[in-house]
């Protein structure tokens, strides 16, 4: 069954954010290794089967986590520079993963067509998130499973005053698109997918908290 379908609208999902892309590549490697990303990004991953597909896949930092029952992975990434790096990332990886350019607000893949979705500290810098999300419950089977690791709104009404100030002046523009205050939660149950499963993390886990060190990691599902 082809898992592809390229509209009109592919063309013009690109976004281009050369230098965040570039800090973020190497930044983000740097937390893999030293800030304990990457066990994250593991339990993240772990039980997936079948098809994937994975939006804003970055540079690729979640395919070497991905276990051997997911048959293929569809990662979308619309930044030119960061798909360059996934591509490499890509053959490196031990399940088959094709790196496809595209946004997240109109998938260029059929509908119902995978078992999985992963959204990975993506939905911060998606410009259109009820779009986004509806999208991602179309190319789902139903039943289909969302893996979600993403950061948001902070708790204390202090730090959410400060991320909402920020997103409205020079957050988005310094970092590539990135909203600090989005709750992610709310918009997944809003897009019609029943929560499973989350579990609040901090990053860094100790030392000063930033607006985006409020995380949370779960499931979600699309209704049957």
């Amino acid at each position: 069954m082809p898992l592809r379908a390229h509209g009109p609208q592919s063309s013009r999902s690109s976004v281009h954010h050369p230098v965040f892309a570039r800090c973020y590549a190497r930044l983000s490697v740097q937390a893999d290794i030293r800030g304990g990303l990457a066990a994250v990004r593991a339990e993240l991953l772990r039980g997936l089967s079948g098809r994937v597909i994975e939006i804003g896949a970055g540079n690729g930092l979640n395919f070497p986590h991905y276990p051997q029952a997911v048959s293929e992975v569809v990662a979308i990434e619309p930044e030119p520079t960061l798909r360059r790096l996934a591509v490499r990332a890509a053959v490196r990886a031990e399940v088959p993963v094709d790196v496809v350019p595209g946004a997240a607000e109109a998938l260029p893949v059929k509908s119902e067509a995978f078992d999985a979705a992963v959204c990975s500290l993506v939905l911060c810098t998606v410009r259109d998130l009820p779009r986004s999300l509806a999208e991602l419950r179309r190319v789902l089977r139903p039943g289909g499973e969302v893996r979600f690791f993403e950061h948001g709104l902070a708790p204390g009404p202090g730090m959410a005053a400060v991320q909402r100030g920020l997103d409205r002046t020079v957050w988005p523009r310094l970092f590539g698109g990135c909203h600090t205050a989005r709750d992610a939660l709310a918009a997944l149950e809003a897009a019609g997918f029943d929560i499973t499963a989350q579990r609040g993390l901090r990053v860094p886990e100790r030392g000063p908290a930033f607006p985006t060190s409020y995380c949370v990691l779960g499931t979600a599902r699309r209704p049957a």
